[in-house]
């Protein structure tokens, strides 16, 4: 799907040459081990970095440049995936082969080195004021999942169930984490993440790979670095920590509709074997709207607002949410495990099986419409395959059975129950 060109040691270029889309994408990804302040630390700067630059010194002279290139986007993001911190750069731009006696894709190009190497500095230190202001958007940015009550609670019930532990780490950080940073330490930050981070650059459209590999060769001059290899080992913690006990928790806000939020846990992790088939059966679980959770939880019962499920491969962990009425809190976890239950005894139906690997397909097959869909999903899916495409997923998926997914099922377990509620709620 991809073809690899390694560039040093720790820092790979992957080019997927394509006539799919009118434009040309560009992602630049640095991926650290996950901690929290760091976390913070990197957030604030992928912020920073996107604000302004040594060439562009102000929001508006950025913006109206990128204006001034037919409209080519450009924006950074800070995530997680398992136990890395990802901070990524992204860049869309129109392919030359569209315009009229004028090039955009060398002067994309430039910016993009610009942003990486030469940042907004004065006397050899970011902007203080920008600084400032781009600590508050991320503080905004974390507080905001208060305002969000689903994820709130989603965000509480990992707390309780995986402490300390990468499942339950924001790529954010937290507030007070952010609110301590300095200067200085986002030099630091800016200066690891150039020489130690691992580095993967991305390009799809319909390029010369050869013209373009001594482009990137030249305008990113990354320097070697070593790079531990410990992607499908990050969940495993989490599965050693099972609770013998299910733990049943209940907080109350100044709300109306409860949030009960299950978390189960599985040793399927995402470089398991059975990873594929795990998937199918988080489908037919709670994963689509067909799905065991929506037809009778939902659906039969009305006993939710809504309810599905949800399978984080990386921790082993699967995740049931629900809008209910809190005092139908017993009643709802009840039929919950009621449907697992029926998943462990093998009663699954074809029309239940047919459409999860429906929709499996047509999700990786929308997904793939996009240049940075292509992108994200190689991106991961490399880490057990470098020869990755969406065929292997679709034929992986084909192959399960009903009795995959019902000895899948028997490899949950239940081991915390979170509701949040109204305070007026008994």
């Amino acid at each position: 799907m991809f073809n690899k060109i390694n560039l040093q040691e720790g820092v790979n270029l992957y080019i997927r040459p394509s006539e799919q889309f009118k434009t040309i994408n560009f992602s630049v990804k640095w991926k650290t081990e996950l901690d929290s302040q760091k976390a913070a630390n990197r957030a604030v700067l992928a912020n920073v970095l996107q604000d302004s630059n040594g060439k562009y010194r102000t929001q508006s002279e950025l913006r109206n440049t990128l204006d001034e290139l037919y409209g080519t986007v450009m924006f950074t993001d800070a995530t997680k995936r398992a136990s890395k911190h990802i901070v990524s750069l992204y860049a869309e731009c129109v392919n030359d082969e569209y315009l009229t006696g004028d090039t955009v894709l060398d002067k994309v190009l430039d910016l993009l080195q610009t942003v990486v190497f030469n940042p907004n500095f004065i006397d050899g230190k970011f902007d203080e004021s920008i600084v400032a202001r781009e600590k508050r958007s991320v503080k905004e940015r974390i507080r905001s999942i208060y305002d969000d009550k689903t994820r709130y609670a989603q965000k509480r019930m990992l707390e309780l169930l995986r402490p300390d532990s990468p499942v339950s780490t924001s790529s954010y950080g937290t507030e007070e984490e952010v609110e301590t940073i300095t200067t200085d330490e986002l030099l630091d930050t800016y200066n690891s993440m150039l020489q130690n981070d691992e580095i993967d650059i991305y390009i799809v459209g319909d390029v010369d790979e050869q013209a373009m590999t001594e482009k990137i060769k030249q305008l990113f001059p990354f320097q070697p670095r070593t790079v531990r290899k410990n992607e499908g080992k990050a969940a495993a913690p989490g599965v050693t920590e099972q609770q013998s006990d299910v733990r049943n928790v209940r907080e109350k806000q100044e709300m109306k509709q409860g949030k009960l939020h299950l978390g189960f846990s599985t040793p399927i992790l995402f470089t398991h074997p059975d990873y594929l088939k795990m998937q199918v059966t988080n489908g037919v679980f709670g994963g689509f709207a067909h799905s065991k959770l929506f037809m009778n939880v939902r659906e039969k019962e009305s006993m939710a607002y809504y309810a599905s499920s949800s399978y984080s491969a990386h921790y082993g962990l699967i995740y049931v949410m629900a809008g209910i009425d809190a005092e139908l809190e017993e009643k709802a976890v009840k039929l919950i495990n009621e449907q697992l239950d029926a998943m462990q005894r093998g009663e699954i139906t074809d029309l239940e099986l047919e459409q999860t690997k429906a929709l499996l397909t047509n999700s990786i097959k929308s997904t793939f419409d996009s240049a940075r869909g292509q992108i994200e999903v190689f991106d991961q899916y490399k880490e057990l395959d470098e020869q990755f495409t969406a065929d292997l997923l679709i034929t992986g998926w084909e192959a399960v059975t009903k009795e995959d997914v019902k000895k899948m099922a028997s490899e949950i377990t239940l081991e915390i129950v979170y509701l949040l509620s109204g305070k007026e709620a008994a």
